[in-house]
């Protein structure tokens, strides 16, 4: 910091005022272990969709050679 610094000029670097864009409740600082688990969650979230669409392929796939067999 300068000492010849004018009273605006001392609050820069780490020590300057944060601007908040967003809502409060957004800008709530969350620990790691919260941070973690919504990571988890949307892990989750996309395995399991993920399955439902291999299930969903391979029951299409299934009918398609049923009707195959058939015809």
């Amino acid at each position: 910091m300068d000492p010849y610094a004018k009273p605006g000029e001392h609050k820069v670097g780490e020590r300057r005022p944060q601007i908040k864009h967003v809502a409060p409740e957004e800008t709530q600082r969350k620990n790691r272990q919260e941070r973690h688990r919504e990571k988890q969650q949307v892990a989750a979230e996309r395995r399991a969709i993920k399955k439902s669409a291999r299930r969903h392929l391979q029951r299409q796939l299934q009918r398609s050679l049923d009707e195959a067999e058939i015809d």
